[in-house]
């Protein structure tokens, strides 16, 4: 912060030594003013960018060849050496996981180590417990390999916490520690890994401990980034037996590096017979890295590490008679979250049908008889609105007011209708509502939080989740409205140029449609979505099932396609493609954008 100048006076430089944003405010603390602040002080405020978590990532590409880590990012083999017998008999602490053969496989596989040099994969499709999964495993190693170090991670601090949560359910508080980044928040960070966090309560702030101290723990967990410090502390050859990355299809493949190179050595015959373990956990078929930079997207950064071995990598490619190699990778199959119908489609779309409805049947067909329903047992609702795309001043984030009133329609039926014919209570906790655009997103919540008067006053309503697909994924509710917004076909061809929205983009598809447990509503114009080919047969499995209702769908074929074509080029002119293109975030769609990725 600079204070304003003044002609006689010396300009100050003041660093807060926190700050924090709240919607479009920024709180910075500044403690050495507290003498000298004078009420209505005025400052000059610049913004510097946080170049540390591309610092580390440049770091762990150098580090990686110098650590010779080709088999463990280029995997062409394995040793078939085991540290625990494969046969070895195993008493899991969750012990329902014994009876899911995928997830006990994964866990039998990754305490054997028999992949190695090569990392383990653990494909995990929605719903499936790829977490509860990788917890175990490591539960798992810290019983059965006496000398192995474990360093857990994943690519956000709430995917951080939940690891750790979880291992401090059956793991000693002495044996872990949640290593925080500076720029943290203490009051964000859930109670019970406060207690194992590296917060110094005397001087209220963050602290990293030596390395002889955190070389006591058996497990480390903290963000891909934050690995980056543990890198720095250069830890003894070996020290890191294993490395666990949940989340792993999230991150670039860099960050996934910063938590390998300089942390985990391969592993080696004669000198690391015991180590060298990498385990990656995430699904493919979801959404990616999201990306800034149309020179990152070229050279290939929104692919992630997980990704890319699945799709490139012999060794971890799909045999269409006997499936994935054991030895390599497992593939979750049962699903715990949705109803079957729910699954369906997306199961026959990107899951060659092979996921298993495991899912509590009391919650999943919670809703196969409620009276709003078009069709009982089939919770699945397409409502059909032929309403009219807007945008304000100069936004270019699209909104629809018309599949805002259905949204609101329905949220009225779901939050009154609690306890009738049937029906038990929902909280508004437990319902979601998604949309791809910006605009649509903050139309929707004020929508629910000031200007609808009954649902303003309803309890907890503000913990109703109103967000883009990439906030929802990883997420899951009871019920999920979708409001997908387009209504013209004036703008199909940008769509499909410049990856807008929901067409043309397959995994942010599958995410919003298997957020959902036992509810399932989406609202938008059929005309439109079903010139998309996932979104037809969605449309399709809807009408069959009889499952639609709202406007007619039938197909307009009298499009301006000079008008399309005239706006494709005139954005072409503008210099937004390629180099506006950003992945699945593009500058032309201004979605809702989850928050830049700094040390976290």
């Amino acid at each position: 912060a600079l204070p304003t100048p003044h002609p006689t006076l010396a300009i100050t430089i003041y660093k807060p030594v926190s700050v924090s944003c709240v919607v479009v405010d920024v709180l910075c603390s500044l403690r050495r003013l507290v003498s000298t602040f004078i009420d209505n002080m005025k400052f000059n405020v610049s913004f510097t960018f946080n170049r540390f978590p591309l610092q580390m990532q440049h770091r762990a590409v150098k580090l990686s060849r110098e650590h010779k880590l080709q088999h463990l990012l280029f995997p062409s083999f394995s040793h078939g050496v085991s540290i625990i017998p494969l046969d070895q008999s195993l008493r899991l602490h969750d012990r329902a996981l014994e009876e899911n053969p995928e997830q006990f496989d994964a866990i039998r596989y990754i305490l054997s180590g028999l992949s190695r040099p090569a990392p383990y994969l653990i494909f995990g499709p929605p719903g499936t417990g790829k977490t509860v999964t990788i917890v175990e495993a490591i539960k798992q190693v810290v019983d059965h390999i006496p000398n192995a170090h474990i360093l857990a991670c994943a690519p956000s601090n709430s995917a951080t916490d939940l690891l750790c949560q979880r291992l401090l359910k059956h793991l000693d508080k002495q044996s872990l520690y949640r290593l925080n980044a500076f720029c943290r928040e203490w009051k964000h960070i859930p109670t019970d890994v406060q207690e194992c966090s590296n917060w110094d309560s005397a001087e209220q702030t963050f602290v990293y401990p030596t390395k002889d101290s955190l070389s006591n723990y058996r497990v480390i967990i903290t963000t891909l980034i934050t690995a980056g410090r543990l890198a720095s502390a250069r830890f003894p050859r070996g020290h890191f037996s294993h490395v666990f990355i949940d989340e792993a299809g999230h991150a670039v493949e860099p960050e996934c590096v910063i938590a390998v190179a300089g942390l985990l050595d391969p592993m080696d015959l004669e000198s690391n017979r015991d180590g060298g373990q990498l385990v990656l956990a995430g699904d493919p078929k979801q959404l990616g890295p999201i990306l800034r930079s149309p020179i990152a997207i070229e050279h290939g950064l929104d692919l992630s590490l997980l990704e890319r071995l699945m799709n490139k990598n012999s060794l971890y490619q799909r045999d269409p008679d006997s499936g994935y190699n054991k030895q390599f990778v497992t593939k979750l199959l049962r699903n715990y979250r949705s109803h079957r119908h729910i699954l369906k489609l997306p199961n026959e779309l990107f899951y060659n049908e092979e996921l298993q409805e495991y899912a509590n049947e009391i919650i999943s067909s919670s809703y196969c008889r409620w009276e709003h329903l078009i069709t009982p047992d089939f919770p699945i609702i397409f409502y059909g609105v032929s309403g009219k795309e807007e945008r304000e001043a100069n936004s270019p984030s699209f909104f629809n007011v018309e599949e805002i009133e259905v949204v609101l329609l329905y949220l009225h039926k779901l939050l009154t209708s609690q306890g009738k014919k049937g029906i038990a209570r929902i909280s508004p906790r437990e319902i979601g509502v998604i949309s791809p655009y910006r605009k649509q997103v903050e139309k929707i919540r004020r929508a629910i939080n000031g200007l609808d008067k009954q649902l303003k006053s309803m309890k907890d309503i503000k913990e109703l989740k109103v967000g883009s697909v990439e906030e929802f994924q990883g997420q899951e509710r009871k019920v999920i409205l979708i409001s997908t917004v387009r209504s013209s076909s004036e703008y199909l061809h940008v769509d499909q140029e410049f990856c807008l929205g929901f067409l043309k983009n397959p995994k942010r598809f599958n995410v919003a449609l298997t957020r959902a447990k036992s509810l399932l509503i989406v609202v938008g114009n059929p005309r439109i979505l079903n010139k998309d080919s996932n979104w037809n047969k969605f449309l399709s499995f809807c009408v069959n099932k009889c499952g639609y209702t709202g406007a007619d769908y039938a197909d307009d074929e009298a499009e301006d396609d000079e008008a399309e074509d005239g706006l494709v080029d005139g954005l072409v002119s503008l210099n937004l493609g390629p180099t506006g293109f950003f992945g699945d975030v593009s500058s032309v769609q201004h979605q809702l954008e989850p928050e830049w990725r700094g040390e976290v």
